[in-house]
């Protein structure tokens, strides 16, 4: 309590310090206080013209929507369209296959996935910038016949890797008035589904061949702790370093990526 009492004191002091100096402030005239003018804002103004757009403006517009629409359809064309699908499925079973549940890390398997295709997809995508883009950004060929002329080549790159069996399957889905007899004849909407099938049933087929070296190390490992009598102790746990080894010997990332690539040619 005493030394509370000395601070007491104190405290009065600096309390009426600080209100003095309040009534000094607010007493002193407004020439003395030099602040800054405040800018006005700048107004604004939202007006809809009477008149009539003129055609070249409507043709902006319209470009615009479809570009538009197509940036928000990029990632579907990019999965749907290209080698992405098989690339990153055959990846993801060889993850499986070698026991490893986020090594490589997902991003790290879409990323790789992305950069295989733009190298796949290469060839493709230069034709259509010679063929359609830069004549179109240069004003030569109008817009459908720009469109006509960049899905040339991603159709040729599909009917290349497509099976016959699943463009039939949805030949006959799709109802056609009459059957195609060449391959201009199937439409795009129909191509595509086949093509996404044909890319998966590939994939599998290649991960069932990547699971099988895997596999057959699991049996080996399983029989030896049998015969050991070691069978509380889980084979993947003891065949995992041994999947990693024969993965690291063989150049496994070589092999399963180069095979990727090849397949596409």
């Amino acid at each position: 309590m005493e030394r509370l009492r000395g601070f007491f004191p104190v405290v009065v002091f600096l309390t009426a310090f600080w209100m003095m100096g309040i009534l000094f402030v607010t007493s002193a005239p407004a020439a003395d206080l030099h602040v800054a003018p405040v800018s006005p804002l700048p107004d604004i103004h939202l007006s809809f013209g009477s008149g009539t757009p003129a055609p070249s403006q409507v043709a902006v517009t319209v470009e615009l929507l479809l570009l538009l629409t197509v940036l928000s359809l990029a990632p579907a064309i990019l999965v749907m369209m290209t080698s992405f699908t098989r690339i990153v499925v055959v990846l993801s079973f060889l993850r499986q296959a070698m026991g490893t549940a986020q090594v490589p890390p997902n991003q790290v398997l879409v990323g790789l996935s992305l950069f295989l295709t733009f190298f796949v997809m290469a060839p493709v995508w230069k034709t259509m910038d010679e063929t359609a883009i830069t004549p179109y950004l240069d004003k030569k060929i109008a817009p459908d016949v720009a469109v006509d002329r960049a899905m040339k080549p991603v159709r040729a790159f599909m009917f290349r890797q497509v099976r016959q069996k699943d463009i039939a399957l949805f030949v006959r889905i799709a109802h056609l008035p009459r059957t195609p007899s060449s391959p201009d004849d199937i439409p795009t909407y129909v191509l595509i589904p086949a093509f996404v099938v044909s890319e998966l049933s590939t994939a599998f087929e290649m991960g069932f061949l990547i699971y099988l070296p895997f596999l057959i190390l699991d049996m080996v490992v399983s029989s030896v702790l049998m015969s050991m009598g070691m069978m509380m102790l889980p084979p993947t746990v003891v065949s995992l370093p041994f999947k990693i080894l024969l993965f690291v010997l063989v150049d496994g990332w070589s092999l399963v990526v180069g095979s990727l690539v090849r397949s596409f040619h």
